[in-house]
């Protein structure tokens, strides 16, 4: 039975990073998808000219993907880090946005489009970015409003911690804090959902690269144009699963016993 699914991201990209392949492949098994952004890719004034390439850039990768449907709630980016910008003249950023505002406009496309699913993230937001973050508190609380089955993407904590510990003892990652790996992703006991999507590669790794803007300068930067041209068999062992925790609520309702589409 065709089902919708609704997959709710933070900016333009993290559509590919977190949920690409599990949306190319509820596309190709005939299930409706939607992505939903919060924030337009964009720090200042979206009337600029250019503002908006990178929604521009997410059209073109959903389009890879099979996504059927974009939506951009309105919102621009907070940016990472400990300095918070002020608002862009013409709209808000997203982790100032009222939580109830946020949701009910999320709650709006849900409801629109009869949604049986919904993609979130975990508590961390993956990582810990502010805007990542607030996708999880609007996400679930959009999934109060509705009743919607709610699966929050995440990752499984312990072999990431693991890496991340050995590069950093070998003086090759020095961001990030691993003595208190809460911030990241999720225990491995945790995760229901286990996605594999080494069948579309291709399809994701396609969709990555409609991310020009993103191909610059900086660390994450190399690791996207890295990852773009990397052989498909390569990129399928690398980024050929994705996780989910699925999350109940007091208004959720029972599991259904129709088949589950990420089964």
């Amino acid at each position: 039975m065709t089902k919708t699914v609704i997959a709710f991201h933070a900016h333009p990209d993290d559509e590919v990073l977190v949920t690409g392949g599990t949306l190319a492949r509820l596309a190709a098994e005939g299930h409706r998808t939607v992505v939903v952004v919060a924030c337009d890719g964009a720090m200042g004034d979206a009337r600029e000219p250019g503002a908006l390439a990178r929604l521009e850039e997410l059209r073109a990768s959903a389009r890879v993907l099979g996504v059927a449907r974009v939506v951009h709630l309105g919102y621009a980016d907070s940016g990472h880090g400990p300095l918070l910008f002020e608002d862009p003249p013409d709209r808000a950023r997203f982790v100032r946005a009222p939580l109830e505002e946020a949701a009910e406009r999320l709650a709006d496309v849900i409801r629109e489009e009869g949604a049986d699913l919904l993609l979130g993230y975990d508590p961390a937001g993956g990582y810990g970015h502010r805007d990542h973050v607030r996708v999880h508190e609007v996400g679930a609380r959009a999934a109060e409003l509705t009743g919607v089955r709610l699966l929050e993407a995440t990752v499984p904590r312990e072999p990431i911690v693991r890496i991340g510990k050995a590069l950093q003892a070998v003086r090759l990652l020095r961001r990030y804090d691993f003595s208190d790996p809460s911030w990241f992703g999720s225990p491995r006991a945790s995760i229901t959902h286990r996605v594999d999507v080494r069948r579309y590669a291709a399809a994701k790794q396609a969709a990555l690269a409609q991310h020009q803007s993103q191909m610059g300068k900086g660390r994450g930067s190399r690791l996207h144009r890295v990852m773009t041209a990397v052989p498909v068999p390569l990129y399928a062992a690398l980024a050929g699963r994705e996780w989910y925790v699925e999350r109940r609520s007091p208004s959720s309702p029972s599991r259904p016993d129709r088949p589950d589409p990420l089964e």
